[in-house]
């Protein structure tokens, strides 16, 4: 049996990798010198190989922090690691710090350590989160070989490092947090998704848990999104420090009625969002934007299908706040299409009039709609 096993590899956001006798044979505190052991080039090779996918990678070792210090002087390596904690602590402690830092779930991370002491401290202590021997990281690859590999993702690890800027900016900044996102100069375009913007959107609908509305597969996705009365949208964000690209993906059903006029409501089966965004607001100016585009178009009612998880707290406070309430509609009945989703018997469809004032985006975001879009 494979270690990998009923392993999902869209769960997978970060690789944990250990330092002494995984990433390298040697004991860096060891060492003789300051000079870092060499690393493993088949180690380095997985760690390549795992970005291109999207797929980030970190450090937790039990070790002196002095070592991670001798590891920023070697550049060519430590660039390949994000969010790396170096301490005594425990491999648990540190992998909770990782997921914190980089804004992930923690059973979202893998460890690759050649300790069984240490691989059976964090299964103990977190669950949710798998762990492999060395010797386990071919199979680790194998289980991504022939998975559509986006733009986006390949893009990834390139765009948690300017996170990690933003991060450093963020707390040398004097002033407000507000203040700070205002001087962000944060971007948001909201427009109906292109082709090759469609694989991006699935990719969302698959790896993101903390602000994901229903937990609607890929090939759900897919398949609706190419039904009669269904489009995709997407929203992409910008801040003084780059590009976020596209962070937001909204399914919405917008049948019209059979006279052939404007549907009196937008349903929407899936609202997913990076967590590379959270606390950012761009999830309710998303949410918000949308909204107002439906009563621009002449509907009367909005509503979310919403699947409460362990996970997606956010987006359920979120829901919460923009004034949907539970409707005694049931998710099979938020369209007139046959094509609509049908929805998980833990699932539940809040509303809303479109009546009245609707909730603002926040002040320290602009929000625009994209060219390439219809009213």
């Amino acid at each position: 049996m494979s270690v990998t096993d009923g392993f999902d590899p869209d769960g997978v956001k970060c690789v944990v990798w250990d330092l002494d006798g995984t990433l390298w044979d040697e004991i860096a505190v060891e060492s003789a010198t300051d000079d870092l052991p060499t690393p493993r080039p088949a180690a380095l090779a997985a760690i390549d190989a795992l970005a291109a996918r999207g797929v980030l990678s970190s450090i937790a070792s039990r070790s002196a922090p002095s070592v991670l210090d001798r590891l920023d002087a070697v550049p060519q390596v430590r660039a390949r690691f994000l969010a790396p904690q170096v301490s005594w602590q425990d491999k648990s402690e540190s992998l909770r710090r990782i997921a914190k830092d980089l804004g992930i779930a923690v059973e979202a991370l893998v460890l690759v350590d050649d300790s069984p002491y240490e691989r059976a401290e964090v299964e103990a202590l977190l669950p949710g989160v798998r762990t492999l021997a060395p010797e386990d990281v071919p199979a680790l690859l194998a289980a991504f070989e022939g998975r559509e590999v986006t733009a986006e993702s390949r893009e990834r690890v390139r765009r948690y490092r300017t996170e990690e800027t933003r991060r450093a900016e963020g707390e040398r900044f004097e002033g407000s947090r507000e203040e700070f996102l205002r001087w962000c100069d944060m971007r948001l375009t909201v427009g109906a998704a292109t082709a090759d913007e469609i694989p991006r959107a699935l990719e969302l609908a698959a790896r993101t848990h903390r602000l994901n509305s229903s937990g609607l597969t890929p090939d759900r996705l897919r398949e609706l999104a190419s039904s009669d009365g269904h489009e995709l949208y997407t929203a992409r964000m910008t801040d003084r420090f780059g590009e976020y690209g596209i962070i937001g993906a909204a399914l919405v059903d917008r049948t019209r009625r059979a006279d052939g006029g404007a549907p009196a409501t937008w349903s929407v089966p899936l609202l997913a969002l990076s967590c590379r965004v959270a606390g950012r607001g761009a999830a309710a100016a998303f949410l918000f934007r949308l909204m107002e585009r439906a009563r621009e178009a002449g509907a009367e009612e909005f509503r979310v299908t919403l699947r409460p998880t362990d996970a997606n707290l956010e987006m359920r406070i979120l829901l919460r706040q923009a004034g949907l309430r539970r409707t005694d509609a049931t998710a099979t009945s938020t369209s007139t299409s046959t094509t609509a989703p049908a929805a998980a018997a833990d699932s539940a469809v809040l509303g809303r009039t479109l009546q009245g004032d609707l909730p603002g985006s926040p002040v320290w975001l602009h929000v625009s709609d994209r060219e390439d879009t219809e009213a």
